[in-house]
């Protein structure tokens, strides 16, 4: 039987996951590669550093998770560089450590987000409006920058989750990530034995192409969303069955074409790191 994993298992695996998406090229969004949207990779990984002690730690809770490790980002990085990740990423720490791994980190995941509550709802609410991500507007329910009202987080997210795909990972205990995107991460890293980055690279343009980018979304509109998407398809050829080294010239163009544009493809890069947060807990024994 797989144990629980500890604290600094989690931590670990975070850091390696948060650095493991900065070193692979994810066209629109800020990698080694290329800086973009006014940041660098020194912002992210001030952040994830920061983060990853407030998301392994077993005494908070959900909320207060998300709460610590936005405050500790923000004054790390200065700026909102990993709201998203913190989001996805602290449900699957928690379930992590609570869990033996035989019987599965989803479901222990689904009993974790079908308990949360109302001070869970209130110190996420404070941790979105700590970090001020960019395109949020006006709901008439479950508003962050309304007063607070008697919502549980679960039940803030269902209110969400047709519009924003962090809110519909929460409702469809995280069926983008076990569902679609570790199988693929999975089959691209281990059945081909790629280089990570390489891998990396494979998961996000995947990403891209099945979802539309609901950060994208929020500032651009659907329409811009569903072109990027498109766009990404269009690319198939050169990152499906999985990105080569060949693949780096037009994925770069890509990348500069959307950053051109101001196109932040940030949901997606949320999921890459959750992805493979989710699969260094479950199949790696040292990260």
């Amino acid at each position: 039987m797989r144990n629980p994993r500890t604290p600094a298992e989690i931590r670990a695996a975070f850091l390696f996951a948060c650095n493991a998406e900065l070193d692979a090229l994810k066209p629109g969004n800020v990698h080694r590669h290329s800086a973009g949207h006014g940041m660098e990779v020194r912002h992210f990984e001030n952040a994830a550093r920061a983060a990853a002690g407030p998301i392994a730690d077993p005494e908070l809770s959900v909320g207060k998770r998300i709460l610590r490790a936005t405050e500790a980002s923000v004054a790390a990085a200065g700026l909102n560089t990993n709201l998203g990740i913190v989001l996805l990423c602290a449900p699957i720490a928690k379930a992590a450590a609570e869990t033996t791994f035989d019987v599965g980190l989803r479901r222990r995941l689904g009993l974790i987000l079908s308990a949360l509550d109302e001070q869970d709802a209130a110190d996420t609410f404070t941790a979105i409006r700590i970090a001020n991500p960019a395109g949020m507007g006006k709901v008439d329910q479950g508003d962050v920058h309304s007063p607070p009202v008697k919502l549980t987080l679960l039940s803030a997210m269902q209110l969400a989750a047709e519009r924003d795909r962090i809110a519909n990972a929460y409702v469809s205990v995280y069926a983008d990530v076990f569902d679609f995107a570790l199988p693929i991460f999975r089959d691209v890293l281990f059945g081909s034995e790629l280089d990570l980055t390489f891998a990396v690279t494979t998961l996000h343009m995947a990403l891209l192409a099945e979802f539309p980018d609901t950060h994208i979304t929020r500032k651009f509109g659907p329409e811009v969303a569903e072109q990027v998407r498109n766009d990404a398809r269009v690319l198939r050829p050169h990152w499906s069955p999985f990105a080569t080294a060949k693949s780096l010239p037009i994925l770069q163009e890509f990348d500069a074409k959307l950053k051109h544009a101001g196109l932040n493809p940030g949901t997606t890069a949320d999921f890459v790191v959750t992805t493979v947060f989710a699969d260094a807990l479950i199949n790696r024994k040292d990260v």
